[in-house]
C-alpha cells in the first residue's frame, strides 16, 4: 500500500512539474554575451542550449567555484 502511494505521488509530481522549464530570453542572452570576445558564437551557443532545454533534452551546466 505504501509503495503504491509513493508511486502515485511521484507520477503526480512529474506530471505537474515535468514540462516547466525556465530558459533565457533573447535579451538575457545578449546581456550575458555582451562582454565576450566572440559575441556571435556565444549567442549561438546559448540559443542552442535554450532550444535543447525547451525540447526536453538534457543540457550540461558548468559550475564555477566561488573565488574570494
Amino acid at each position: 500500500m505504501k509503495l503504491a502511494l509513493n508511486l502515485c505521488l511521484t507520477i503526480f509530481v512529474l506530471f505537474i512539474f515535468g514540462d516547466k522549464s525556465f530558459s533565457l530570453t533573447d535579451y538575457q542572452i545578449k546581456k550575458i554575451c555582451k562582454n565576450e570576445n566572440r559575441k556571435s558564437k556565444c549567442i549561438k551557443f546559448l540559443e542552442e542550449k535554450r532550444s535543447n532545454l525547451q525540447k526536453g533534452n538534457l543540457i550540461e551546466i558548468p559550475v564555477l567555484p566561488y573565488k574570494r
